[in-house]
């Protein structure tokens, strides 16, 4: 794994204004994100790991401090300069999948390659390829609604890295799958990171701690330590086990 720095957030803010109300999704964030690593971010629902997330993809933009990626600052981008951002630079993964239905597996990974210029016998190609690399090959005619869950997730994980990004983004790639699924997903992830990808997890399931090279924990937009974010999940836990036995 590189020593370099990927990924650079300072004093990262992201209010949502809902009626009279402010809500602060990332109230203040500063994280380094290592090249070549497993970065995962472990949050509970409303902790902002999804908004950050979206951040870092130029899906969203932040309402103060600054992200730079790979020496680029996010936030001084056009539309259009994000645009090629994420075409180029970064590969996402979705708990839905978002998969085309119409489209078969191959179709759906060869896609983006239709907005890079690149042609046809090529796109088919480089998709068998990774098809074949999240082991789906003989499921490359298959629609999404002739794929179990866990095959429409590895087919997404394909489309993700069909443009060669340099980051992988995964907003809880397990959320939809059952266990087994879920785990096989896992370890495709860390694989793709032992292979030399970047890739960064957004997720409330701890089994892929076992996986991560980095760690980041998230409570109520706010960076906390490890211990700090176990002592707040187990408070959760018992005062939701008080709320089932009253």
């Amino acid at each position: 794994m590189s020593d370099s720095v990927l990924v650079r957030c300072r004093d990262l803010r992201k209010i949502f204004v809902m009626g009279r109300q402010r809500v602060a999704a990332l109230d203040g964030v500063n994280i380094e994100i290592p090249e070549g690593s497993l970065t995962v971010i472990m949050g509970p629902s409303g902790s902002g790991k999804s908004t950050l997330l979206y951040l870092l993809g130029g899906l969203d933009r932040p309402t103060s401090g600054s992200i730079e990626v790979a020496g680029e600052q996010l936030e001084k981008m056009d539309e259009n300069t994000l645009a090629v951002y994420r075409r180029q630079k970064v590969g996402f993964i979705f708990q839905s999948f978002n998969l085309v239905a119409s489209m078969t597996a191959l179709e759906n990974v060869a896609f983006p390659l239709r907005f890079s210029g690149i042609g046809g016998a090529e796109r088919k190609e480089r998709s068998r390829g990774l098809l074949r690399q999240v082991g789906l090959e003989n499921r490359s005619h298959h629609r999404p609604t002739e794929l179990s869950g866990g095959q429409q997730q590895r087919v997404a994980v394909a489309r993700a890295l069909v443009n060669r990004p340099a980051m992988i983004l995964a907003d809880e790639p397990t959320g939809n799958l059952d266990t087994t699924s879920g785990l096989g997903i896992m370890r495709l992830l860390s694989d793709l990171h032992r292979s030399g990808k970047t890739v960064l997890v957004v997720t409330h399931d701890p089994r892929m701690l076992h996986y991560a090279t980095n760690r980041i924990f998230l409570l109520d937009g706010k960076v906390v330590t490890e211990q700090e974010y176990q002592a707040a999940i187990t408070s959760m836990e018992e005062l939701s086990m008080e709320g089932t036995h009253q």
